[in-house]
């Protein structure tokens, strides 16, 4: 039983859990301090900019994180109706924005300060992706790392 177990738990790990919301429930609003200076509202967002939002969270210190970033820059480069939003989450400010400026990634990168990220939307696990609506809803929550490939699909069905 205890190795059946495990085996599920490295599949997810490895392959990522993807739960489409049967039901999409709304997505908690939160405020993040960008790694630029600016702060990222979704509230603010989803009223001004309109564009769905994909909602990365992230970690310096986890492995899968790190290496699917630039798959989501890559996927960020060519769907520029989405917003795609990497928040840093259960990491410290100093290890966080250093890895930032290492990764130069392309799209908008934040760090968690209130924990309202946390908090709001729980992830089970790093990476953690929440694909959310143009009217706030969450319609896909995906634990575990996407390629770019991936990320296409995903939106392209949500959004296509």
């Amino acid at each position: 039983m205890r190795t059946a177990l495990a085996v599920a738990l490295l599949a997810v790990v490895i392959v990522g859990c993807t739960e489409e919301a049967s039901a999409p429930q709304e997505a908690a609003d939160f405020s993040v301090q960008t790694f630029d200076g600016a702060t990222f509202t979704l509230s603010d967002h989803l009223a001004e900019d309109g564009r769905p939002v994909f909602l990365n969270l992230w970690a310096a210190w986890c492995a899968p994180c790190r290496a699917e970033m630039p798959d989501i820059d890559e996927a960020a480069s060519r769907h520029t109706d989405v917003a795609f939003v990497g928040v840093a989450v259960k990491d410290e400010f100093p290890k966080a924005e250093a890895f930032a400026d290492e990764i130069g990634v392309a799209y908008l990168l934040a760090f968690d300060t209130l924990k309202e990220v946390d908090d709001g939307y729980d992830p089970i696990g790093l990476p953690a992706t929440y694909i959310i609506s143009s009217d706030g809803l969450i319609v896909e929550r995906v634990f575990g790392p996407l390629t770019s490939d991936q990320i296409d699909d995903k939106l392209d069905e949500h959004f296509g």
